[in-house]
């Protein structure tokens, strides 16, 4: 749980309390506006030009007059962009409001001028009755929750507490009084808590049954786009199962489901036969309704047998598997579940595994690849194999759905069940599921052509019927247009037409249904087309909305509602996210690559990634985790050399991302990728280069341009490496003077600079000067940044640093200490910053001869190393040799040779037999093994 507080300087701070007590605070209940202050605006300055900043004011002056410094509000307290966090927030959020020491709720729309009794002015009793608050789905629990609500109007007066204001509540809300009072919410029935919300409305309707969910103490995860009666259903069945084994179905039954019964008897009589988990998969070709049928199979299971527990888990990616996992884990309680710091995963592995009564059926869709690649969840995860997270146990049944038929041949599976394309009956009997309207009899005799055009597909037929029920047509005529659409492209051949949208080689059902679609919208709504174009342009799941660009949300918002009423779509509200299917995708690909658009609009995604992309600053993580596989896939076409620019500085920022998220390996080969275009576009780098570009930046720009302070750091950067100290030094006094001048003290690029001008006094033993800056940088960066950002915590490093060039150790080990635990806390143990401040901790150790804490650091240190970096990395080369010297200085020679006879080994090997620090470990290894020698010829004389 995030809170928010004011520091001396008046600026708002952000403080993560996951995993710490949470001080008692203040929370805010009130309606969103246009212009409210989000989670990553904290971390920048232009917060408080937002109108949503008078809440935040508002909400901090209220807590402090009740003598609280922490309050929570949500359109700033929860990073949206990280998937885990919202998910966890979302089932969170009543018992948030419950715990809240006193919760405040703004009515923007009830104004009290002057200080007056609600219970004796009509008017503004009247106004009260009348907020929008009263009529919203999610403020329901807002008002249940919490123990202690007090009221205000749009100037902040207080109108009243819901002890005062009970029965003028009761009356707007229908709500009993003794709800109001907080009692045991298990003394109402489920219906009568249903209807509490009977009248309040959302901006989605599933909502409507989502805002229920802490009211009624369920876990269920959200699906938006599966409409508000299927939400109920899904609710009815939670609530039915309250006493069954606990599951987790994000879907809705398929009320459309027909056919393939056979399949479903066959899949239902092979479960839990095996004396170790039961393994089977759901095969065939994109759109056949695999993942139709385990969605069946699901429900079926969890009707039939109560004491199964069925999960749903997305195995597309890395992400995806990992979300589910911590649902799982968080539906189940299982312990740890809520720490950062757990491989979730391997919790709900193991737990799964264990013995018991209770049988298991996971369901893994879209299982493309048993490899998923990195997760941008956290550096510390690593990559995911699919196969080490399955558990293992005779009571646990799994269903692979999958297009990749070698997958089944390395998974040691009992039964497969291969989809192809439909019987025309069940065709026939599936359009007519999904028609709104029943088949005339006289348009029987189209519905056989039809469906033969459209191959019997399921995913086609969805889209036909979408597109019927939407422009209210007939088979017939939709019919009609599949002909004519085919007719044309033979006409036409490959000549690119501008105003029609032909198949052009795309061939396949789905990309003919797409396509007839898609013109019709290119006319009646043109945004609704341009945001599938950007669509194909990037990766083809978790599309954040901030990437489709409007006149205004409500226009974005009916465009998006068009897209997905003929289900080219998935909308993702909760996320703020679009998903495409991947043959919808990839049909609107090659379209755009027949019609020779494809360039133009992979530029245009670089351009908007470009402008939504946030800088490497540590505040934007879970925003550039999200973006990485759109930047990274649209940046994965080429394009023509106009359009270089943007692909250059997107590399750039993709890159920067990457490297500060530890992703190394990755950083590289964007960092290569820019370097060879600055190579071939501004020659070799050379100090006189560099020079040069500074005297330009200086002549043309200005003395006090950001990047004329750019280029003189850079410069200044290069002297330091070249020993140029004096230079070095020079340069950075007469950049950190206009840095002062035109930034203020204060300001980030400023405290840089001073950073950097005590490396330079510290590389050159000027311990005193250098000490006098890194303390000034310290206490600045804490007051601005506060204590837990990574700028607070290098600054402190340099310091423990310079205490221990000077052997004061204990002030050094004080902040190594300090540093280290709060890396731990903020970036995670395996985090590659932590992983240094460790490594510093047991240099301090190790020179004030405390070896076996020394050692017991560097041996864990080493061990992540392993396990994260591999055993070849460079930073695990490091460490293998700092431990060695460790066990050495501890008399423990024979087990440090054998420990640096391996280091020297793998640094030849990876560093090159005549790299430094190879001829380093070669020196110190040849040392001990010459004493080593020696004392054992003194011991046998």
């Amino acid at each position: 749980m995030r809170l928010l507080h004011f520091n001396h300087s008046k600026r708002l701070v952000s403080t993560d309390f996951s995993g710490k007590s949470i001080p008692p605070y203040a929370i805010l209940s009130h309606r969103w506006g246009n212009s409210e202050v989000l989670f990553e605006d904290i971390g920048g300055n232009t917060y408080k030009k937002k109108k949503g900043y008078q809440k935040i004011e508002f909400c901090a002056e209220q807590a402090a007059k009740d003598q609280l410094q922490y309050f929570w509000i949500d359109t700033c307290c929860i990073n949206k962009w990280n998937l885990r966090e919202l998910s966890r927030a979302i089932n969170s959020m009543f018992r948030w409001y419950r715990d809240a020491a006193r919760c405040y709720v703004f009515l923007p729309d009830v104004s009290v001028p002057t200080a007056a009794d609600i219970r004796q002015e009509p008017a503004l009793e009247a106004s009260f009755r009348a907020s929008e608050w009263f009529t919203r789905g999610w403020t329901l629990q807002e008002l249940i929750a919490p123990a202690s609500i007090e009221f205000f109007s749009s100037e902040g007066r207080r109108i009243g507490d819901k002890r005062s204001l009970e029965q003028l509540i009761h009356e707007i809300t229908r709500i009993p009084v003794k709800a109001l009072q907080n009692c045991l919410l298990d003394e109402f029935t489920v219906h009568e808590r249903m209807e509490w919300a009977k009248h309040r409305q959302t901006t989605e309707e599933e909502d409507e049954v989502y805002c229920l969910l802490g009211l009624l103490n369920i876990f269920m995860s959200t699906s938006y786009g599966e409409g508000k009666e299927q939400a109920w259903r899904r609710l009815q069945i939670e609530v039915e199962a309250a006493d069954a084994a606990p599951s987790i179905i994000p879907f809705s039954q398929n009320d459309h489901f027909v056919g393939q019964e056979l399949q479903l008897a066959e899949l239902e009589a092979s479960l839990f036969t095996g004396k170790q988990t039961t393994m089977m998969a759901i095969t065939g070709p994109g759109g056949t309704g695999k993942s139709q049928l385990a969605l069946e199979l699901a429900y079926q299971t969890r009707q039939k047998n109560k004491n199964c527990s069925v999960f749903w888990i997305d195995a597309s990616d890395a992400d995806s598997l990992y979300q589910s996992y911590a649902n799982i884990a968080q539906k189940l309680d299982i312990p740890g579940w809520a720490d950062e710091k757990a491989d979730i995963r391997q919790l709900v592995k193991l737990y799964l595994s264990r013995k018991g009564s209770k049988q298991w059926l996971l369901i893994f869709d879209n299982v493309d690849r048993i490899n998923l690649g990195s997760s941008g969840m956290s550096t510390a995860l690593g990559a995911a194999n699919l196969i080490d997270y399955l558990p293992q146990s005779k009571l646990c049944s799994i269903i692979f759905t999958t297009t990749n038929s070698k997958i089944t041949k390395r998974l040691e599976l009992q039964e497969i069940v291969e989809l192809g394309e439909m019987t025309p009956d069940v065709a026939r009997r599936t359009l007519q599921n999904y028609l709104k309207t029943p088949i005339l009899e006289s348009e029987q005799q189209e519905a056989r052509p039809l469906l033969q055009e459209l191959s019997y597909l399921p995913l086609a037929i969805v889209q036909a019927a979408a597109y019927i029920n939407t422009r209210n047509t007939t088979l017939g005529h939709y019919r009609l247009q599949l002909l004519r659409q085919k007719e044309e492209a033979r006409e036409r051949s490959l000549v690119p037409s501008e105003r029609r949208l032909q198949e052009y080689g795309t061939t396949g059902p789905v990309a003919t249904t797409l396509l007839i679609s898609m013109n019709q919208i290119r006319g009646s709504d043109p945004l609704a087309a341009e945001y599938m174009f950007l669509a194909a342009s990037v990766d083809r799941k978790d599309i954040p909305l901030d990437l489709l660009e409007a006149p205004s949300p409500r226009e974005r918002e009916a465009a998006i509602r068009i897209l997905n009423s003929y289900r080219l779509v998935t909308r993702r509200p909760a996320e703020s996210a679009l998903d495409l299917h991947q043959l919808v995708h990839s049909a609107l690909r090659g379209w755009l690559q027949k019609q020779e658009r494809l360039d133009q609009w992979s530029q245009h995604a670089t351009s908007r990634l470009l402008r939504v992309f946030p800088d490497h600053n540590h505040g934007n993580r879970s925003k550039w985790r999200r973006l990485l596989p759109h930047a990274r896939y649209a940046l994965s076409h080429e394009v023509p050399k106009e359009g270089k620019g943007d692909r250059i500085d997107l590399t750039w920022k993709c890159a920067m991302a990457l490297h500060t998220d530890g992703r190394y390996d990755e950083a590289e080969e964007l960092f290569v990728q820019v370097m060879e275009t600055f190579k071939r576009v501004l020659g070799e780098e050379h100090p006189d280069t560099l020079t040069s570009m500074a005297n330009l930046a200086s002549t043309v720009l200005g003395e006090e341009h950001p990047d004329t302070l750019t280029s003189m750091a850079n410069l200044a950067s290069t002297y330091r490496n070249q020993g140029r100290w004096k230079e070095a030094e020079e340069l950075q006094a007469k950049e950190l003077g206009i840095c002062s001048r035109v930034l203020g003290e204060e300001h980030p690029s400023m405290l840089t600079s001073m950073a950097n001008l005590a490396s330079t006094f510290r590389n050159q033993g000027r311990w005193k000067e250098a000490e006098e800056l890194e303390l000034q940088v310290m206490e600045t960066r804490k007051r601005v940044l506060g204590e837990e950002h990574p700028d607070t915590l290098t600054s402190m490093a340099n310091l423990a640093s310079t205490y221990r060039n000077q052997g004061r150790w204990k002030e050094a080990e004080e902040l190594d200490v300090q540093v280290m635990e709060t890396f731990k806390r903020v970036l995670g143990e395996e985090h590659p910053d932590t992983l240094t401040s460790m490594a510093n901790l047991a240099s301090t150790y190790r020179n004030q001869g405390r070896w076996k804490e020394a050692e017991e650091l560097q041996a864990k240190e080493l061990g992540i190393c392993s396990r994260v970096l591999g055993e070849e990395h460079p930073d695990t080369l490091t460490s293998m040799n700092n431990l060695a010297f460790t066990l050495n200085g501890q008399g423990l020679t024979s087990n440090a040779i054998s420990l640096m006879e391996d280091c020297c080994g793998l640094r030849a090997v990876v560093l090159g037999p005549r790299h430094p620090f190879t001829i380093s470990s070669r020196e110190a290894l040849a040392t001990w093994q010459l004493e080593a020698m020696e004392i054992s010829v003194q011991n046998n004389t």
